[in-house]
């Protein structure tokens, strides 16, 4: 048996020879073995003293730290700096052929002169598949803005349930004219408020709570909005009822107020909603998966299994948080710069959703458990979505995962109890409860079957593709943050009265615009599509496979052939003849699993 401080030369070494010497060379994974476990523990406890905790690196759970944690940080580092660097190149290229024709732009002095940002930049090299077709000319849609909760950022909105208290109130003739139908020959009226919220169709979301963060007061601003969305009683569209400021006069917005304050109120939503996804992501994704992989790093054998997986799935991971405290956290930082949060705030909202479990909770965000709960799949009361394209798109995905986690568990463990009986498995749990900071993770207790321990695993796998790919990387610049819609903040005082007329003039400026596309550039990946880097390869790693039972093998070509299936279908994708795509008015390909990549990144 190898010692723990030989593997790295060891696996290097053995990766460098040839193929059909492989399985000669390398020891083959093992769960934990009564016989053996002596001389693992050896291994084990050394690790344990060389890899330790240190604080958390921009908030949140501990980061690592000892010789060998540092030492994984700067390995990460390099990875993902060299990822960023190479972007960088692209997307220096890219903006600087927008800033020599600057003059071109007419100073965007109107909302029609955002989109000529995109119009011939960008999406050639650094947006992986252009602007999602659709959004910049369908925009002012109240229909593309409500489904934007339903994909571009999943994670803000709940079904509110029957009897609960209503948030705030909304005029009963603007609800009952929202809700009804005239369809030329017949006139339906609609139903009010209380009725909606009775039905199971008024859904929430809810971002006052950043009112209690700190501000960029100076030019950047930000109030803290919260909205009803609802399901139409008659058609089945998803769409936007109302909009609240919470800010000083707390204006409440609806689609009967006139054009210019209706799409504000929008503007000023998603800027909100923006923050609210891109720190719920570094929470949920980043401080979660993290401390889950560092438990098991101190707790697991270097030849088991579980171990193995984890660190395909956390390639580069430990670089990431580093590089956030480098530029996103700091005064003049990217977040102080694009937001109208501060950087600070960033930070202290990414340990609020962690700690309290919003974002933090292993098991109660498992993925259909958090939508169940959401009343988003499987409704306890109310319809049905007519369209969910975040659900309909990642559940595949997930499927899959969770097909290959059961063959790499089920090749491992003949039964339940083999996996209670690992007692390196149970240190894990004890691990992740105690000294990792992880929030609700399963216990030795509960991890008392093979289901439970596919679940974690499956978990892990969507937390580093499909739960961070979604609302970041690609899908900034191609969705989530394509202006005029979805700015990081208002850059005019928010109103405190209704009757604007120049709705342009809360937006970004020439400068600030082509910043904030080429910094959100800096995110997308477009150099990893269509390698070994994306979803479809997520566990191709032949010295790995070598080293597992033969099972896992055939799992990852079943696993790879579905994910290209499914990428097909994403590349095919296009607006029906009603305008629509899954129900939306622009075309959402985010999560193409030859695009996407199969772990963390920036």
């Amino acid at each position: 048996m190898k010692p723990v401080h030989f593997l790295a030369a060891y696996i290097a070494t053995a990766a460098a020879a040839p193929v059909q010497q492989l399985d000669k060379r390398l020891v083959l994974y093992t769960v934990s073995n009564p016989l053996l476990q002596v001389v693992r523990n050896v291994d084990i406890a050394a690790k344990r003293l060389l890899f330790s905790y240190d604080t958390g690196t921009g908030g949140g759970p501990p980061s690592p730290g000892g010789v060998l944690g540092l030492a994984a940080v700067a390995t990460d580092r390099l990875i993902t700096n060299a990822e960023v660097a190479a972007q960088g190149v692209v997307d220096l290229g890219d903006k600087s052929a927008i800033d020599n024709n600057k003059a071109a732009l007419n100073g965007l002095q109107t909302l029609e002169d955002y989109k000529k940002l995109y119009e011939g930049y960008w999406a050639a090299t650094s947006a992986p598949t252009g602007v999602s077709p659709g959004l910049l000319t369908n925009y002012t849609q109240d229909l593309l803005f409500s489904m934007q909760r339903l994909s571009t950022n999943p994670y803000a909105v709940r079904r509110l349930a029957p009897g609960e208290t209503l948030p705030f109130s909304v005029d009963d003739t603007i609800v009952k004219n929202l809700t009804g139908t005239d369809n030329g020959s017949e006139v339906i009226v609609g139903i009010d408020l209380d009725t909606l919220l009775s039905q199971g169709r008024l859904f929430y979301v809810d971002h006052s709570v950043l009112k209690d963060f700190e501000t960029e007061q100076s030019a950047n601003h930000a109030g803290g909005c919260d909205a009803y969305f609802f399901i139409h009683p008659t058609t089945g569209q998803f769409l936007p009822l109302a909009i609240r400021t919470n800010y000083q006069s707390n204006l409440i917005y609806t689609p009967h107020d006139s054009f210019e304050d209706w799409l504000l109120a929008k503007i000023m939503f998603n800027a909100d909603d923006l923050f609210m996804a891109q720190f719920y992501h570094f929470s949920g994704s980043h401080f979660v998966s993290e401390a889950i992989f560092q438990a098991a790093v101190r707790t697991l054998s270097e030849e088991h299994p579980v171990l193995a997986i984890l660190r395909r799935l956390m390639y580069g991971a430990f670089g990431i948080r580093p590089l956030a405290v480098d530029i996103l956290f700091p005064v003049g930082g990217l977040i102080d710069r694009h937001f109208g949060y501060s950087g600070r705030a960033a930070e202290s909202y990414s340990n609020y959703l962690y700690e309290s479990g919003i974002s933090g909770a292993v098991q109660a965000n498992y993925f259909k458990a958090n939508l169940k709960r959401r009343g988003l799949i499987e409704p306890a009361f109310g319809p049905a979505l007519t369209h969910f394209p975040f659900y309909e798109d990642a559940l595949p995905l997930w499927n899959a995962m969770h097909t290959f986690m059961t063959a790499l568990v089920h090749s491992y463990y003949p039964t339940d109890a083999s996996v209670a009986a690992d007692n390196e498995i149970m240190a894990w749990m004890d691990e992740a409860n105690g000294s990792a900071e992880v929030v609700d993770f399963p216990n030795r207790a509960t991890m008392n079957s093979r289901a439970k321990l596919i679940d974690v695993l499956t978990h892990v796998a969507h937390l580093v593709s499909t739960a961070h790919h979604v609302v970041n990387t690609n899908a900034l610049i191609t969705a989530g943050a394509v202006l005029p819609l979805n700015p990081g903040a208002l850059f005019h005082p928010i109103p405190t009265a209704k009757g604007e007329t120049d709705v342009a003039k809360y937006l970004p400026d020439v400068d600030k615009s082509i910043a904030y596309i080429f910094n959100t550039g800096l995110f997308s990946r477009p150099l990893l599509a269509g390698t070994d880097r994306t979803i479809v390869h997520m566990f191709d790693d032949p010295v790995m496979l070598l080293r597992m039972k033969p099972a896992v093998r055939i799992a990852n070509n079943v696993f790879k052939a579905t994910m290209e299936a499914r990428s097909t279908i994403f590349k095919h994708r296009r607006l029906d003849s009603n305008g629509l795509s899954q129900g939306m008015p622009f075309v959402w390909k985010t999560l193409d699993p030859d695009v996407a990549p199969w772990s963390l990144t920036v």
